[in-house]
């Protein structure tokens, strides 16, 4: 296949993940508006324990099938990549049926587990009911992206991408035209329209399954010709043989995909019980929940969504150098990939820790003007730092996988749970919900050193360039966070957050064109930007009329 055709095919794939995760963030801005902060904690008491679930029911397994298919068909065995679709098909029946069955019937459980014996704003029952509406998806998710990596290792990245995008716009459609019905139309509580929206999930895994069916038929019969013309005998492996090496990337490669979703796995069960514990009101607790593991969740991961996406596409060329043993460009590439986060989402995070109540009220209206116990806005101000954790935490394990430590992440991510365990409530005893965000800043900052450790010990790794661009972004995210305030402050003679959403967003756009536009200025002039995005900036030599030497 042409080297023009893969690269379409990964381009297409990556802007449909990318928009899929676009539309995942933007829809909680209606979501919210119709249920509010109560209803967004009932929602995120459903999709944690799915979000973990059928990541595990998953368990790498799609990649693996990718992968396989891709091999022997390189070696024109067709029928073996057949068989190597069915194996992980019968994998993932069986582990999307196991996840439901545990979700659906252990619903009950993890509800008296979340509310803790506290039944003000919703019980246990309505906790219980949203699980097991969204438990339904597991039957469908698992056994669909099977098909989705089959086509992916005949280096088809249509059917991936359209079904992607399909299911995520299926779903949220119907997630809001079902809330609104259920609200409005209806006169449901709360805990029904929700219980709607966790079910949207089982909607657009069918809606994505419709779309790769029709794809598969037309299909079929290049596919069936491609067996029947088959001149090389196909590989003499065991069923067991082949379900074995699909296991095999079953464990690590799920880590960096479940790591966020545990950390708010352990806030599910121990947020509301601490804060109520320190006289904090049980609706509030539970509302304070919502703004922290959904919706405060949702803005600092705008941020994370690119520079993620940019890191990472180096990890493919990382792994092919290491296993070239080419030492120079490995390094140059885990350089690269680090800088990139350190580049974007630093700033990124400190301008919304800056504009925190800003940012709040453009998403989700003026949620502190209405009730000020709930302080929004600064959780908001705390928690945004915390992406860029997040980011160096996927990059690095991202990393250690590259370089054939994967087994590592597991580990570190261990340490990072155990800390969030044993030190979450005692913090948030200390400084209330700020706590819950103090504990995963802990918790991930951990796991992050002991990849970045590990990662060093491994390659000798010299951190000197590293520390150097590291030391630049700092000093001018310095001078980017003065001009944001000096701009905020002029704005708040005429605009304040408390004036609405739109307020909020002006000054946002305003405080964040000025201050983006002195740090990129700083990075372009002292050629920080060239050297950490590469030199394909010629757009910005010619703009700027900087000679090249």
């Amino acid at each position: 296949m042409a080297l023009s055709t893969i690269i379409r095919g990964t381009l297409l794939l990556t802007a449909a993940s990318f928009l899929s995760k676009f539309l995942g963030i933007i829809y909680v801005i209606p979501f919210n508006a119709l249920v509010g902060a109560s209803g967004g904690a009932l929602f995120s008491y459903a999709y944690v324990p799915y979000n973990i679930l059928i990541s595990i029911s998953t368990i790498g397994i799609p990649l693996g099938v990718s992968k396989f298919v891709s091999k022997y068909n390189g070696l024109g065995d067709y029928r073996t990549s057949q068989r190597v679709l069915h194996k992980g098909m019968s994998i993932m029946v069986v582990t999307g049926a196991v996840a439901f069955l545990v979700m659906y019937f252990g619903a009950d459980l993890i509800a008296q587990w979340s509310v803790g014996g506290n039944e003000e704003g919703f019980s246990s029952e309505a906790v219980a009911y949203v699980i097991k509406l969204v438990s339904f998806a597991n039957l469908i998710i698992p056994a669909m992206s099977i098909v989705r990596g089959f086509f992916q290792g005949n280096q088809s990245m249509g059917p991936t991408a359209v079904s992607q995008v399909v299911e995520q716009v299926v779903r949220i459609v119907f997630l809001l035209l079902a809330v609104y019905l259920a609200i409005n139309v209806f006169h449901e509580n709360t805990a029904v329209a929700v219980g709607y929206a966790t079910f949207a999930a089982f909607i657009g895994a069918l809606a994505s399954c419709v779309v790769l069916y029709v794809y598969w038929r037309a299909r079929k019969p290049h596919l069936k010709l491609r067996m029947k013309q088959q001149k090389v005998q196909p590989a003499q492996v065991t069923d067991k043989t082949i379900i074995k090496e699909l296991l095999s990337y079953a464990g690590p490669f799920v880590v960096t995909g479940i790591a966020t979703t545990l950390y708010q796995f352990i806030d599910q069960f121990t947020m509301v019980r601490a804060l109520t514990a320190i006289g904090q009101d049980g609706k509030v607790a539970k509302a304070l929940y919502g703004i922290i593991n959904l919706y405060g969740h949702k803005i600092i991961t705008i941020p994370m969504t690119l520079s993620i996406g940019l890191s990472l596409a180096a990890v493919p060329a990382l792994t092919r150098a290491f296993f070239s043993n080419d030492r120079k460009l490995y390094l140059k590439q885990i350089n690269q990939s680090l800088q990139i986060v350190l580049f974007l989402i630093f700033p990124a995070s400190v301008g919304i820790a800056l504009l925190g109540n800003e940012a709040y009220t453009a998403f989700y209206g003026t949620t502190d003007v209405l009730n000020p116990n709930l302080g929004a806005g600064t959780l908001m101000m705390w928690y945004a730092p915390v992406a860029l954790l997040f980011a160096l935490f996927t990059t690095t394990s991202s990393i250690l996988q590259g370089i054939n430590e994967q087994r590592f992440s597991v580990i570190s991510l261990t340490a990072g749970l155990l800390v969030k365990i044993f030190f979450n409530i005692p913090l948030m005893h200390a400084f209330g919900a700020k706590g819950a965000i103090f504990g995963t800043a802990l918790a991930v900052g951990i796991a992050t050193v002991l990849n970045y450790l590990k990662m060093k010990h491994a390659l000798k790794f010299p951190a000197k360039q590293l520390t150097k661009r590291a030391m630049l972004i700092l000093i001018f995210t310095a001078i980017m966070s003065v001009v944001v305030l000096i701009v905020k402050f002029l704005l708040g003679f005429t605009l304040t957050y408390k004036d609405g959403s739109i307020a909020a967003a002006v000054i946002i756009i305003v405080s964040a064109l000025a201050g983006g536009s002195v740090y990129m200025v700083l990075a372009y002039k002292s050629t920080l930007l060239e050297r950490v995005l590469g030199n394909q900036i010629g757009f910005l030599d010619r703009l700027m009329k900087r000679k090249k030497d």
